[in-house]
């Protein structure tokens, strides 16, 4: 293999940056402050891992590499809502994200909600112009909207929210708050990859399903952990802002050492999930580089 695992996600992330910018051009000046805001989040930064894997899955699998991008690009889109709103003084209060000012910081709280907002409408919108069959364009916004909606990422939201308030009593509902409003939109991406490259079910959809749950899991273990340990430079937001706001995390129930001893043996799990499918390398290499991000 000639490419590095850096070097290929620096690639996706640059074409699915390009394709966001796209879809969002404005030349209307009475709404531009809107896609000011919205692009303002969007370009922000960050690893893309998002659409890195629904763009990794499909390129292993021989699928077509723009529809994963229209897939991963739309992605990216709801994610960086949810940042957006989870940002928010109503929920999180943070001042930086990606280490610049939070959209609020720069547009107002009405401007980045109205941002969000325009992200994850406009997200289905470009999940709809995908040069592909139309089946597989309904399949992908049927997943696409569970693991964004209510079920998912929201469900875990409201979750963590009422956590604030009461805190959590066992891990395994600190492991379903975590797989719906971190592990969803991980998984999803996984399988729009998946669709892209016309496997809609079957044992390779299920290794994959498998395999982006586990890292979900794993991404979300050292997020507590980074919030405990990172430098804010390093996080890229204010450190401690889980114990602040009196939320409940892996670090509640666990020690750092039997932590990274868990996502460990998680990231092992989701490479053996992926152990048969030829072509496996940047994903395995993937696993293993959010195990260790925090080193």
């Amino acid at each position: 293999m000639t490419q590095t695992l850096s070097a290929y996600m620096k690639e996706i992330a640059s074409l699915v940056e390009e394709r966001i910018a796209c879809y969002l051009e404005c030349s209307d000046p009475d709404i531009s402050s809107t896609y000011e805001a919205m692009l303002y989040s969007a370009m922000a930064g960050g690893k893309r891992i998002r659409p890195f894997l629904c763009v990794a899955v499909c390129d292993m699998l021989g699928g077509q590499r723009d529809v994963a991008l229209t897939f991963g690009a739309a992605l990216e889109m709801i994610h960086t809502y949810s940042l957006i709103h989870d940002d928010l003084p109503a929920m999180d209060n943070d001042d930086l994200r990606r280490g610049k000012p939070t959209c609020h910081k720069i547009f107002g709280e009405a401007g980045a909600i109205l941002a969000g907002d325009g992200l994850l409408t406009e997200a289905f919108g470009l999940v709809a112009t995908a040069k592909t069959d139309p089946s597989v364009t309904v399949e992908a916004v049927r997943r696409l909207s569970r693991a964004a909606g209510a079920y998912g990422m929201i469900g875990g939201q409201a979750m963590d929210i009422r956590a604030e308030h009461e805190p959590l009593q066992n891990i395994e509902t600190l492991e379903k708050l975590c797989h719906k409003k971190t592990g969803e939109l991980i998984s999803v991406a996984g399988q729009l990859g998946c669709l892209a490259a016309g496997f809609t079910e079957g044992d390779t959809l299920y290794a994959i399903s498998r395999y982006t749950e586990k890292i979900g899991i794993v991404f979300q273990m050292i997020d507590d952990y980074l919030d405990v340990y990172a430098g804010e430079e390093a996080l890229g937001k204010p450190i401690g802002s889980d114990a602040a706001n009196g939320k409940t995390t892996f670090m509640t129930f666990m020690t750092s050492s039997e932590l990274l001893e868990k996502a460990a043996a998680l990231t092992r799990e989701a490479c053996d999930a992926i152990s048969d499918l030829k072509g496996n390398e940047m994903l395995i290499a993937l696993a293993e580089t959010l195990l260790h991000r925090g080193n």
